[in-house]
């Protein structure tokens, strides 16, 4: 049987796979010192007594030798996210993960949204919409993907195209 890693191990671990917010690691280890917890047979149901304790000492090592950056999280996140998702989706996911958008990175998606949301419609339709069906149809699909309700008008109306891009 393989010893079991340490709460820090665990975390570089994780951290190797890809970046992740504090917030997100700190549920993550919670979670593992709960599990162990009950692997162990201690009967314990929550944590142990020092457990909050211990994954904040982990977690400020790990931001402290810049092991975990919630600014890196970020970058990864827009950056795998914005060819495919609206401003609104990446902003409610990043608040999910206790993280906020810096200015720089707001502005860059702004001046890019229509862009973008012209690219997911020609990538999920080819066309633009032939009949207010489709046209109803392609708005919803690009609003649920989060972009505005201004930029999906613009692209469904193909105002998009001319504007700065």
């Amino acid at each position: 049987m393989k010893p079991r890693l340490s709460l820090k191990g665990r975390a570089l671990q994780w951290l190797a796979q890809r970046e992740h917010s504090r917030l997100e690691l700190r549920r993550k280890l919670l979670r593992r010192l709960r599990e162990d917890a009950r692997r162990d047979d201690t009967g314990a149901q929550g944590l142990p007594a020092d457990g909050h304790a211990e994954v904040e000492s982990v977690l400020d090592w790990l931001q402290a030798h810049r092991y975990l950056s919630d600014e890196r999280f970020v970058e990864s996140r827009v950056h795998a996210r914005a060819s495919r998702f609206g401003n609104l989706r990446i902003h409610q996911e990043l608040s999910q993960h206790g993280v906020e958008l810096t200015p720089a990175i707001v502005s860059e998606l702004r001046d890019s949204e229509k862009a973008r949301a012209r690219e997911v419609q020609q990538r999920k339709f080819g066309s633009p919409p032939a009949t207010p069906a489709d046209r109803a149809r392609q708005a919803r699909f690009l609003a649920g993907r989060g972009f505005s309700a201004e930029v999906v008008w613009q692209v469904l109306r193909g105002t998009a195209d001319h504007d700065d891009d």
